[in-house]
Parts: C-alpha cells; structure tokens; sequence
C-alpha cells in the first residue's frame, strides 16, 4: 500500500511538471512579442504604400511668367518646387508674346525648373501674332500636336483631358459641336468610361471677373456638355488673374451637387493681379490677391483641394469631393 502511494505520487509530480513544462512553451516570449509587432507593421506599412501607389498629386496655375518682373512667377515656383507630382499649366505662360525667347528667358528660369513633369496647355498669348510657334517649339511633344493644343493623359483611375480654348484660332476648328477638338474629346470620354474625370485649360467657362467678355466663355458650352454627360468631376482654368472655387454646376451653371463639374479659376501664377466683381452664382470663395498654385490629391474613389499661398500671404482654401464615376448609383 505505501509502495502504491508513493508510485502515485510521483505520477502525479509527473503530471504537474508535464503541464508546466506546455503551459511555459505556449505563453509568448520576448522574442515572440517582437516578431509579432514586426509582423503588423511590415503589413501596416504595406497597406500605407498601396494607398500611396494609388496615390496621385497635380498641382499648378495658369498665368505665369511676366518678363518684366518675375518675382510672382518665382514666388510660385517655390512652391511647386517642394511638392512632388504632375504639373498642369493653364496658359499664358510666358508674355507678352508666347516667343521661344520668352518662354527660355522668363518662364524657363522659373517653372522650368519643373519642365520634365509638366502638362501644358495654351493661352491666348501664346498665340499673340503667332500660330503659338513658341509655346509648340518649347514644349515639343508634351504640348500635343501643334495644329492641335490638346491631349489627354492617366493618374492612377483619374483620366486627365489638356484642352485648347482659344477656340477663335483657325487651325483649330472651333470648339462647338461637330468641331475636331469635340469630336476628339467625345471619343476619348468614351473610351475611359469608368474614369475620374479632370480637365483644364486657359479660358473659364465661368468666372466673377469685371468684363464679362474676358470672364466667361460660352463658346465651351459643347465641350462642357460633353464632360458632364461623362460625369466629369473637375474644370480648371486661368486667364483671369485671380482664384475663384465654384461649387458643382451644370453646363448653364446651374447648381448641380450630385453631377455636376466643380470648376476652379486658378489665374495665380504669377503674372499680376486682377480685380473680381460681383460673385457670379455658385461662387463659393474668391481671391485677387494672392499668388498661389493649386495642388491636388487624387485618390481612387475621392480628391482633395489646396490652394497655397506664395510665402508671406495666409490666404488659403482647402476641401475635398467625391469622384463621381466612383459614387456608389442610387
């Protein structure tokens, strides 16, 4: 009997230790502590370069570099200088004239600096006596094909349309319906149908500008039609020297909220200042004062917008939007 309890006894110590000995491989060591946290932000930092990937920024202006003086267009280009991304440049960027010589010896020490990244589109003075000869031998072929002015290019989900406005050029056909530039604009729509949408060029089709001649161009009304109907978020412009963010419209400028096209005046480059009137409808914020450029944050279903100030001003404007081809239907 004694022999049985002690037999029973040390069966019983075995038991204890053999748990022990399990319960101290399972609990997780200092080491397993580490490779755990590692593990998690190796993955958080693969899902932050994902959303970086998809991840695009376009920024700039229009109205940029003045050959008598060119601290404004030098004021914005160290802004661009210490954003990285695409460039859009919404016209009349080199004056009084658009010359070859202009454009190396004013807006090429400024916004030259960025060249290489650059998406032009022309301005009137870039066709000051002139087919834009300039402007085309600068820009070579990131200007398009010179009896053209316009193309189109992707960031990410977002499709980007650089179009000509001078729509009184005769080279260029016009921009109303049945012209080259609509029809080409349509078939390139069609053929990114699931697309975010932005596109820009030099002249507004609204704007709060004194002189309602320079201020708004209803010559765009085809091309405006034909961005709407492929539910286009974004319209940039320049050629009034000032900022103006409208809010979404349709193309009479009807406010529109769910479909309509967000249009900003970005005529901040750097040139000078013009004086704005009485706020058009659907004009939500307005500065003539201040040299800046826009920058854009394209994600795949949203975009945000900042407008920056030249070193010195604290005016500022900033928000974001949904795109529309990314909208869940209703």
């Amino acid at each position: 009997m004694r022999l049985f309890r002690r037999v029973a006894a040390l069966g019983f110590a075995f038991l204890i230790n053999v748990s022990t000995v399990c319960l101290a491989a399972k609990q997780p060591t200092g080491n397993d502590s580490f490779q755990a946290s590692q593990n998690a932000a190796r993955k958080a930092s693969k899902t932050e370069k994902r959303k970086t990937k998809d991840t695009f920024v376009l920024v700039g202006a229009g109205d940029i570099a003045g050959c008598s003086d060119l601290s404004g267009a030098e004021a914005t280009a160290k802004l661009i200088e210490g954003i990285p991304g695409t460039v859009f440049a919404t016209g009349d960027l080199a004056y009084n004239s658009g010359t070859y010589e202009e454009f190396m010896n004013c807006y090429n020490p400024t916004w030259g600096k960025f060249k290489g990244r650059t998406k032009p589109s022309p301005g009137n003075h870039e066709y000051n006596g002139s087919r834009a000869v300039g402007y085309f031998e600068y820009w070579g072929k990131q200007a398009g094909e010179p009896s053209k002015g316009y193309y189109s290019f992707d960031l990410g989900v977002w499709h980007i349309i650089s179009l000509n406005t001078n729509c009184s050029i005769p080279q260029l056909g016009g921009c109303g319906k049945g012209s080259p530039e609509e029809v080409w604009l349509k078939q390139d729509l069609a053929a990114h149908p699931n697309a975010c949408i932005i596109a820009y060029g030099h002249h507004p089709r609204f704007s709060s500008g004194i002189f309602p001649s320079h201020a708004e161009h209803p010559e765009l009304g085809a091309l405006w039609q034909d961005l709407y109907g492929a539910h286009a978020d974004l319209f940039l412009a320049g050629h009034e020297h000032n900022y103006e963010r409208f809010a979404p419209q349709d193309p009479e400028g009807k406010l529109d909220p769910e479909h309509g096209i967000r249009e900003f005046v970005i005529g901040t480059g750097g040139r000078s200042h013009t004086p704005q009137g009485f706020a058009k409808p659907n004009s939500e914020v307005r500065d003539d004062r201040t040299f800046g450029v826009l920058k854009l944050t394209l994600s795949p279903k949203t975009y945000r917008w900042d407008f920056l100030p030249e070193a010195g001003k604290t005016f500022h404007d900033s928000g974001e939007g949904v795109c529309h081809n990314a909208a869940p239907s209703k």
